[in-house]
C-alpha cells in the first residue's frame, strides 16, 4: 500500500525531452517507474530511447498522452516561463495527479493554477519539489530511489534534501510513500493533505513530518494532529538557528515576528503530542524509537 503512487501508477513526463527531462526520466525508468509517455507538441510522434532499450513515445498534448497510454500521473519538468500553460492543459486533459518540479514558478502563476484546479479531479504536488516515491513501486520525480527501500514509515516534508536525509537515515525502516510538497508560497498539496492519507492507509504505522521556518502551516498541521491522527508522528523544523527577520532559502521562509520562527512552530507541535527533533539525526532516532517499540 502508498498513497497517490503504487506500482499500477502510469507515468507521462511534460518536458521530457529536455535536459532535466531526460535526465530525470532516466532515472525514474531505472528505478522502475512505469512511463508510459513524454509531452512535447514540438516533438509529437517522435519515440525517444532511453538506456536498457527502453523506447518511449512522445505526445502533443498530455489529452492525447492519456488516451493512448492510460497515464494517471505526469511529472512536469516544463521551464517557469511556460509551466503555467503545463499545468492548466494537464488539469483540462483530468490527470489524476500531477506532480511539478520545476522551480522559479512566478508566484502569480502558481496561485492562477492553484485556484484553477479547486473543484477539479487533479491532485497537484509542488511545485518546486522533488516529487513523491513509494519505494519499489513507483518514482514520480527527481528523489534518489536508491537511498531507501519500502517499509511502514509515511514521510511529508517541505525541503528536498531533508526529505533525502531522512530516508536515509530511516533506510533500516523504509518508506511507505514519502512526499516533498515544496517550500514555495502556494501549493497544491498540503502537510495536511498527506497527514489525512496516511492516517488513512493501512500500511503506514508512523509519520515523520519535516517543515520549515515561514507561514503557518506547520502550526495548522499541528492542529490537524491533535484532532484527526492516531498514529505517532515526529516532526522537524528546518531554521532553528536562522537570524530574525532573515528571509531563508526557499520563498516560503518568510517569518514575522513570532509567527512562523522554528520555536513556535516546535512548541505547536509538542502541545499536539508530536516529538519534535532538534536535528534531522535527532528527529530520525525518535523515529527509530517508535518503529522499535512497534516491532
Amino acid at each position: 500500500m502508498a498513497i497517490w503512487l503504487n506500482s499500477d501508477s502510469k507515468v507521462i513526463v511534460q518536458g521530457m525531452t529536455g535536459s532535466e527531462g531526460m535526465k530525470h526520466t532516466t532515472r525514474m525508468l531505472a528505478s522502475g517507474t512505469d512511463i508510459v509517455g513524454g509531452v512535447n507538441p514540438r516533438k509529437a510522434g517522435q519515440v525517444v530511447d532511453f538506456p536498457g532499450d527502453v523506447q518511449v513515445p512522445v505526445f502533443g498534448t498530455v489529452g492525447e498522452a492519456m488516451e493512448a497510454t492510460g497515464a494517471n500521473v505526469s511529472v512536469v519538468f516544463v521551464p517557469p516561463a511556460f509551466a503555467k500553460d503545463a499545468v492548466i492543459e494537464a488539469i483540462d486533459a483530468g490527470i489524476p495527479l500531477l506532480v511539478i518540479i520545476t522551480e522559479g514558478i512566478a508566484v502569480r502563476d502558481s496561485a492562477e493554477f492553484y485556484n484553477y484546479s479547486k473543484g477539479k479531479s487533479t491532485r497537484i504536488i509542488g511545485p518546486n519539489c522533488p516529487g513523491l516515491i513509494s519505494p519499489g513501486k513507483s518514482n514520480a520525480g527527481i528523489i534518489p530511489a536508491d537511498i531507501s527501500g519500502p517499509g511502514r514509515i509515511g514521510l511529508v516534508s517541505k525541503s528536498g534534501t531533508l526529505t533525502y536525509q531522512m530516508m536515509y537515515e530511516l533506510r533500516d525502516f523504509g518508506f511507505s510513500t514519502a512526499v516533498g510538497i515544496g517550500g514555495d508560497p502556494i501549493i497544491g498539496t498540503t502537510h495536511i493533505d498527506c497527514l489525512e492519507a496516511f492516517q488513512n492507509d493501512p500500511e503506514t504505522d508512523a509519520i515523520v513530518m519535516i517543515g520549515e521556518i515561514g507561514g503557518d502551516a506547520e502550526e495548522r498541521a499541528a492542529a490537524y494532529i491533535k484532532e484527526h491522527v492516531t498514529k505517532p508522528v515526529v516532526g522537524y523544523v528546518a531554521g532553528f538557528t536562522a537570524p530574525e527577520g532573515k528571509t531563508m532559502g526557499h520563498a516560503g521562509a518568510i517569518v514575522s515576528g513570532s509567527a512562523g520562527t522554528a520555536q513556535a512552530k516546535k512548541e505547536a507541535l509538542e502541545a499536539a503530542g508530536v516529538k519534535v527533533g532538534k536535528t534531522p539525526s535527532e528527529t530520525a532516532r525518535l523515529m527509530r524509537e517508535i518503529m522499535e517499540s512497534m516491532a
